[in-house]
């Protein structure tokens, strides 16, 4: 049975009392199907298909993988059958009905075909812990869970954040081959810091997901821990309402600012039903609006596993309301929670089309940096419709490769074209993107690229700014090991990443020479748990890499078999 495209209908073939443990457990039961796989794409595909302008656009295609559900690691987990019924699920995977979609892996582009490169920002780092978590438990993460760009933006780097500035953008690269003119090229852009108490005061609507998947691994018990650290990061002028959705919808409380009220009605909250996303957040969409303040932030925050099962239950149909309150002013973060029974697609798109970010949680360290340390980026908007373009300097480079992004592609012309939508920026965020660069022969000139930001301001959608970085031969350095200590951390993070994605375009290379670079990190950012906790993920691929591709052997069996 193929989960992606059939799902767990259970009133179709189950019995009823199987019927009420599934039920329970919150997998594909209900009045919807289960989560849509998009048409375009299939196992199988080219990475790329060309397009105008001499570029790359990526393929796509969806993955529902079947697995076994595991306790995690750091978590009670309450213990589900799995959607497909019986004790174990198909192929032997970790988790069940997980769903994500691959994007493709941008090719190398000729720089006499085309000299730019050109996509919207992305904020996103779902996809790193997501990744962690299977890692931690001792698998390999499916090849379209990864996405480059949110395993290094998952970091912090050393620039320093602005002053009187929106952004500060950096350019820098280093060798990656002696001989071999093969280069790594690093942009980053620092947005400005807002400070709590210099913000506009905030109206949130807490969107909180209590069908019965989130039930397992106690998803709930997370998400009121969560919430709860959240709570405490707020200013008595913010206003905050509270919005259930199972089988139906449900206002549970107005927005306002009596957090003892707000603490309670989130304790009380009990997993049970379908999941009937739409009208959650339909219903949320109608409080903020009902409590417009001018001036104010107004963001929902939804806290999900990402199925929907009852309503209308594809992408298409709720990802046009979510833009459409977007442009009005009413922007939506998303928070996944759960391994098993978890949209990815649905979480990361419901994000996009809402001017929001996307994270996920799966400790109690990873909710204090959502909810708490990385709070005001999430609620102040720094920058909208953030568009990058890199322009490279036929004479000097070759060809070029952006390391992720492939769900941010952009043509060309869509750069200046301000009806084009771009990527969100919060206060204090950074943003990084890598390329990997072939250098000529006899390069001609100092200037290896100019790096270009376009953005709107947040306080007049009307004003747009257009910054940029020149990048020039001097400031490669002669291999990584000489490069600055970031430039490192971002090669490590996005070297991990396309391992993990299976890229083409490391399957020749040595493993080893990634495990020498995370190694020396630690000692380069020392007391900083989180760069040794990646050097520890690096050693884990590895290792379960190699494990995977010797050969199983078989026990011996004394019966030679029979075919009948």
């Amino acid at each position: 049975m193929v989960i992606a495209e059939q799902g767990c209908r259970h009133g179709l073939w189950l019995a009823a009392g199987l019927v009420a443990v599934l039920g329970a457990a919150g997998c594909w039961g209900g009045e919807g199907l289960a989560p849509q796989r998009p048409v375009a794409g299939h196992a199988g595909a080219p990475a790329a298909e060309r397009t105008a302008g001499g570029r790359a656009r990526p393929g796509s295609e969806e993955s529902g993988a079947g697995g076994r559900l595991r306790e995690p690691a750091r978590a009670l987990a309450a213990t589900a059958p799995p959607c497909t019924g019986g004790t174990q699920v198909p192929n032997d995977q970790p988790y069940d009905a997980m769903f994500f979609r691959h994007y493709g892996v941008h090719p190398f582009v000729d720089t006499e075909d085309d000299r730019l490169s050109t996509f919207a920002l992305d904020v996103d780092t779902a996809s790193y812990t997501i990744a962690r978590r299977y890692l931690q438990d001792g698998h390999l993460p499916p090849p379209e869970a990864v996405r480059v760009e949110e395993f290094v933006n998952a970091f912090a780097y050393d620039e320093p954040a602005p002053s009187g500035a929106d952004f500060t953008l950096v350019a820098d690269g280093a060798a990656l081959a002696t001989g071999q003119r093969r280069w790594l090229v690093r942009f980053g852009l620092h947005a400005r810091q807002v400070a709590r108490e210099h913000r506009p005061p905030a109206l949130l609507v807490f969107v909180v997901d209590v069908s019965g998947s989130m039930a397992r691994e106690d998803r709930l018990g997370a998400v009121k821990h969560a919430l709860g650290t959240l709570l405490e990061q707020l200013r008595p002028d913010d206003r905050v309402g509270l919005v259930t959705y199972g089988s139906r919808g449900q206002v549970v409380l107005e927005p306002s600012a009596d957090r003892a009220a707000l603490r309670q009605a989130i304790q009380a909250l009990q997993p049970g039903g379908a999941t009937n996303a739409e009208e959650g957040l339909v219903l949320a969409y109608e409080l903020a609006r009902r409590h417009f303040r001018a001036g104010a932030i107004h963001r929902l925050i939804l806290c999900s596993d990402g199925v929907a099962n009852v309503g209308r239950t594809g992408a298409d149909s709720i990802l046009a309301r979510v833009a459409k309150e977007a442009r009005s002013g009413i922007e939506l973060s998303t928070v996944g929670f759960g391994m098993g029974n978890y949209n990815d697609v649905l979480m990361e798109q419901l994000a996009d089309k809402g001017d929001g970010n996307y994270a996920y949680v799966d400790t109690p360290e990873q909710a204090r940096r959502v909810f708490a340390e990385q709070l005001e980026g999430m609620l102040v908007t720094v920058a909208r419709d953030a568009k990058v373009q890199v322009e490279w300097n036929p004479e000097v480079v070759q060809s070029w490769r952006l390391l992720g992004y492939e769900n941010r592609y952009l043509r060309d012309q869509d750069f200046r074209d301000e009806r084009v939508d771009g990527g969100e920026v919060g206060a204090g965020h950074q943003v990084t993107a890598l390329y990997e660069i072939k250098l000529r022969e006899r390069p001609a000139g100092q200037r290896v690229a100019v790096l270009r930001l376009r953005y709107k301001t947040a306080a007049d959608a009307a004003e747009v700014v257009e910054l940029e970085r020149k990048l020039s031969r001097s400031a490669l350095a002669p291999s990584l090991a000489a490069a600055p200590r970031s430039l490192r951390l971002a090669a490590v993070a996005a070297g991990l990443a396309e391992l993990l994605r299976e890229s083409y375009w490391v399957r020749e290379r040595d493993p080893e020479e990634l495990l020498a670079l995370a190694a020396s990190l630690p000692g380069a950012f020392e007391g900083e748990p989180r760069v040794r906790e990646l050097a520890e993920l690096v050693q884990a691929a590895v290792r379960l890499r190699q494990q995977r591709s010797q050969p199983a052997v078989a026990e011996a069996d004394p019966v030679p078999p029979v075919l009948r």
